[in-house]
């Protein structure tokens, strides 16, 4: 699975340049980097002037810190009490919405003798983590009982901002633009976020101080109908290739693979490729999968398998032991992307990225450059 961090830097300048100097980027690398490669990429994105960088978990805001990430490290899904001291020594800034956290983190900076910054994360809409926005005011004045905490940034997200229909995220925004007018003075310099990919490309207004880009960085679009909407230029970064490991005819009417769903009507050269379900190559693809081969889209026939699929040759002459096959990116002229293979797994773009980059071996390229 090749990354190009050329590519990656590429991106995150695009972004860039859409919403303007004056909005802050937070670079979102949780998930390994959607699969990625979390420090890699974290380098590249700051090589490219990132300065602020979302991750899930403490775990991984150390790693950055441990590769030399410098600037603001945003602890998306916040702390524990078993988290919070590594967060303190790390200078990572938690995302808080209970006051379990709170005292966890307020603890533990005290301790430290330094004075450390939250962000609270305001729930309008999504129905996921975050406080209610009654909650809001009552939690504020909790946090100040903390000397050793200051509020850094308040946070929202929109669950609709990528679909076309979408009719209830302006409503979203307006009683989250709300709630900050009544708590005015709170917190200096407080950064307020509330737009990922979708939301930054079709809501230019809700930009605020910073967006979070995720997606978006990778060269994805949080929806097929954003690509031609937003005008937004980005290039794919992951390629997942592989080596043929046979090549064999066999005759009509043979069938393939377990439970012989995929019978042959004709003499049939099948490509054997060592990469399944193990691989990220999910089972559901059967029957809708293709790989190019020499630039050309060769068909996937039969069943899946945990390690190995196979692929319908018959009409690329020269295909042989050991050439390249692309599961995922260009190859010649021919192209697979994401999204086209997000649906012949009925998911999304962002699963198939963090499937294929979880479940194999990355090698980082830098084509761009």
């Amino acid at each position: 699975m090749e990354v190009d961090l050329g590519v990656l830097r590429y991106n995150f300048q695009q972004v860039q340049k859409l919403v303007g100097a004056d909005v802050g980027i937070l670079a979102v690398v949780k998930a390994d980097a959607y699969g990625h490669g979390l420090v890699p990429t974290a380098q590249a994105f700051a090589e490219a002037g990132a300065t602020a960088f979302g991750v899930a978990e403490v775990e991984e805001g150390v790693r950055l810190r441990q590769a030399g990430i410098i600037g603001q490290i945003v602890i998306m899904l916040g702390v524990d009490r078993q988290g919070a001291a590594e967060a303190v020594a790390h200078d990572l800034t938690p995302v808080v919405y209970t006051m379990e956290a709170v005292e966890a983190f307020a603890e533990q900076a005290a301790r430290a003798g330094c004075r450390k910054g939250v962000q609270i994360k305001v729930d309008v809409g999504m129905g996921r983590f975050g406080l209610l926005p009654h909650e809001l005011e009552p939690f504020l004045a909790a946090l100040r009982r903390f000397p050793a905490l200051y509020l850094a940034g308040i946070a929202s997200h929109f669950p609709k901002a990528d679909a076309e229909d979408d009719a209830i995220t302006e409503e979203q925004y307006r009683v989250f633009q709300e709630l900050l007018a009544g708590i005015q003075g709170d917190g200096d310099g407080r950064i307020i976020h509330t737009a990922n990919s979708a939301t930054l490309l079709r809501y230019p207004g809700m930009r605020c101080d910073m967006v979070r880009p995720g997606i978006s960085l990778y060269g994805c679009y949080p929806a097929d109908w954003l690509q031609q909407a937003s005008g937004l230029d980005l290039r794919p970064v992951m390629r997942f290739a592989t080596t043929v490991l046979q090549v064999k005819e066999v005759p009509a009417g043979q069938g393939i693979s377990y439970g012989h769903r995929y019978v042959t009507d004709r003499p049939t050269r099948l490509a054997v490729l060592p990469v399944g379900y193990a691989d990220g190559y999910l089972r559901r693809m059967t029957g809708k999968a293709e790989v190019l081969l020499a630039g050309q889209r060769a068909p996937v026939r039969g069943m899946i398998c945990m390690n190995a699929c196979m692929a319908d040759v018959t009409e690329i002459p020269g295909v042989k032991a050991g050439d390249e096959a692309v599961l995922l990116g260009r190859q010649g002229a021919g192209e697979i992307r994401a999204e086209e293979i997000a649906r012949w797994s009925d998911t999304i773009n962002y699963e198939i990225l963090c499937l294929f980059g979880s479940c194999n071996r990355q090698v980082y390229i830098d084509r761009e450059a």
